[in-house]
């Protein structure tokens, strides 16, 4: 079966219609509410549960023993200035005796110092002791690491295997959607949400879910370890939080828009471009390309503003946690310095509360520089969700129905059309209350002038459309009963746009029956004549074509589907203006091969050069959505009507005085 991509009905025009200058104008998106949409997005981490409390579960120890060691430093840096204090001491006196002599003499302010001290006078530094904390610390930090890289490593598999089942749904829903959606779309456009915005998710993720989960960790410890060291110098440090999130909440709603602009912007330009780059020889011949520069310039001007400006505000927020976290480090120094001189905490705790300080401070400042990764993320997540949520086609139906047509040669392609109507915009007008039968083994020719409702007729018979009321029924058997695979498995389809993949042309062709074998292939090769130009190649049935097919001509290429159609051997088949791209002479020898295709099956033609319809069994003429005439070449001929007319039209030389 050929299955080529369908051209677009004629009426519809959508956001994203229009040629190779159309569609440059997309409005911005309206975003979502930050929240819902981030909220969605960590509930697609919901089938990794366990996987995420262990990762919670390593953090929280990695965190905890990262917190445990500026405590322990303290204490190294307390038995190092204990010693060196020590040494200034008499030897063979307590501590208390010092203190005591100290105050005798009117020397407070050292005696309250000494008093916030362990040692023993006129010992020195305690290396066995300081060596033994110092230890400690190493050990600890090591295993922080250990547990911290387990934890990355874990939620990295959780991220990647999560973008993994995302961009595995939006294949599936891009398989499931009308289309009527890709007709209101530009193709660079859902490339972008498709490609870019998936992957700009899963980046955002990786990111930043590691470093929201180590940062609030760490915020909970470390303020438990300050309250505990001094709650006092606690306090001035909590200020931090509501000035923290006072800055990143202004800022972040400023911002969040401009990220949904960005990446708006970057789907539009992608867009523009892939509508330059598919009409770029259009673009040369008419001399067009100053245009398309220009409208490139101006949408990259705006992908520019819009990305300059949600990068920099975001960015703001940064260095306004920065300034924040010095205010607080030089209120902890001050205050701290004071409460060592008066003996309330010792040298070794105000180092301690210092590196907390700034443990304490530098998360909050890295939940705030993330917050452009996380609104980049969140924006690309609302515009994949708007995909994911649109309306779908609807369901195949369940049954035995779908089986009705039983295996190939089981049935016979009566294709009947029961008051049939539909419009694509509901207040436009197209086919209304069309009936007709096609009988097995008859060709149908279909004529008309453009937007008549030619290709709309095909699109209803393939289901790419489903009509308003009425029905369509093959063999009997309503169409909308069926699944669409076991419709379509029975209607091969020619059309005018050619479709190749990358790949052989042997592969090509197969692509119509996979399962068919190398005599099948050349037999159906031979047949349209696509023997005649392979062997011309230098590595003929294998040679390799380009998505485009750039390496073989227009009517080479038509060769190539029609020799598709021809392998699959459906029951319907459907050739719209099939030959439109092949030479005079090459036709004379496809229409041959394709009268030999369509005997014993149902065939349906349209076609603009009528000189190829001639023998067909019955020719229907439509004009705005509506069959108007009906019958053999000669009985139209001699009814002298629109037929007539269109057939005179061709072949009769314009007169000009």
């Amino acid at each position: 079966m050929s299955t080529t991509t369908p051209a677009r009905p004629p009426m519809r025009r959508g956001p994203g219609g229009g040629g190779p200058f159309g569609g440059m104008g997309m409005p911005a998106e309206k975003s979502m509410n930050f929240g819902p949409s981030a909220k969605r997005l960590l509930a697609r981490l919901s089938p990794h549960r366990a996987g995420v409390i262990i990762v919670i579960a390593l953090s929280v120890v990695s965190v905890t023993l990262s917190v445990l060691g500026p405590k322990l430093l303290g204490e190294a840096t307390n038995i190092i200035f204990s010693g060196i204090i020590s040494k200034t001491l008499p030897t063979g006196v307590t501590q208390q005796q010092v203190i005591d002599q100290l105050r005798a003499s009117g020397d407070n302010q050292k005696a309250d110092f000494i008093s916030g001290m362990t040692l023993t006078p006129g010992q020195g530094i305690d290396f066995s002791a300081l060596q033994m904390v110092l230890g400690i610390v190493l050990l600890i930090y090591v295993l922080a690491s250990v547990f911290s890289w387990l934890s990355s490593y874990l939620l990295n598999g959780i991220v990647q295997r999560t973008v993994y089942r995302l961009r595995a749904d939006v294949e599936a829903k891009v398989n499931v959607l009308p289309l009527r959606y890709f007709d209101g779309m530009q193709r660079g456009e859902l490339l972008s949400r498709v490609t870019n915005d998936v992957d700009n998710i899963g980046q955002s993720m990786q990111q930043t879910l590691s470093q929201v989960i180590t940062s609030l960790l760490t915020v909970v410890g470390v303020l438990v370890m300050m309250f505990i060291i001094s709650p006092v110098l606690a306090l001035i440090a909590l200020i931090t939080i509501p000035l923290t999130l006072g800055i990143t909440a202004v800022i972040a709603k400023r911002s969040q828009k401009l990220f949904v602009a960005q990446w708006t912007h970057t789907g539009a330009l992608n867009g523009q471009i892939e509508e330059a780059y598919s009409g770029h020889a259009l673009v040369k011949v008419f001399g067009r390309h100053r245009e398309v520069e220009s409208r490139f310039a101006e949408k990259n001007a705006e992908l520019y503003e819009a990305s300059f400006g949600a990068q920099f505000v975001s960015g703001i927020i940064m260095p306004a946690m920065m300034f924040v976290g010095n205010l607080v480090y030089v209120a902890i120094a001050v205050v701290g310095g004071l409460f060592v001189s008066n003996g309330t905490m010792s040298l070794g705790d105000v180092q301690a509360f210092i590196q907390y300080s700034r443990q304490f401070t530098q998360p909050l400042s890295q939940l705030g520089s993330m917050a452009n990764l996380l609104q980049s993320g969140v924006a690309s997540a609302e515009r994949v969700f708007e995909l994911l949520d649109a309306p779908e086609q609807s369901p195949d139906p369940e049954g035995s129905e779908t089986q009705a047509l039983g295996e190939y040669g089981g049935a016979s392609g009566r294709l009947t059309f029961e008051n049939v109507s539909f419009r694509y915009e509901p207040e436009k007008p197209l086919i209304d209350d069309l009936s007709l039968v096609a009988e097995p083994g008859q060709t149908i020719a279909i004529v008309g002038p453009t937007g008549a409702g030619k290709t709309t007729l095909v699109n209803l018979m393939m289901r790419f459309y489903e009509i308003d009321s009425g029905r369509i029924t093959l063999d009997g058997v309503d169409i909308a009963t069926m699944s669409r695979d076991a419709l379509r498995s029975r209607m091969g389809m020619v059309l005018q746009d050619t479709w190749l993949f990358a790949g052989t042309i042997r592969a090509n062709i197969a692509y119509g029956r996979p399962e068919a074998t190398e005599e099948e292939i050349m037999d159906a090769a031979r047949a349209t004549y696509v023997d005649r130009f392979v062997h011309s190649l230098p590595d003929g049935y294998d040679t390799l074509l380009d998505d485009e097919g750039s390496n073989v001509s227009a009517g080479e290429k038509q060769l190539l589907t029609i020799a598709r159609a021809f392998l699959a051997r459906p029951s319907v088949l459907i050739l719209d203006e099939a030959t439109s791209s092949v030479d005079t002479r090459t036709e004379v020898l496809v229409q041959q091969a394709m009268k030999a295709l369509r005997q014993d099956r149902t065939s349906f033609v349209i076609a603009h050069r009528l000189s190829t319809i001639r023998d067909a069994d019955l020719i229907l003429v439509m004009e705005n959505g509506a069959i108007v005439e009906k019958g053999t070449h000669d009985e139209l001929l001699a009814a002298r009507g629109a037929y007539f007319e269109l057939y005179t039209s061709q072949f009769a030389a314009a007169i000009t005085e």
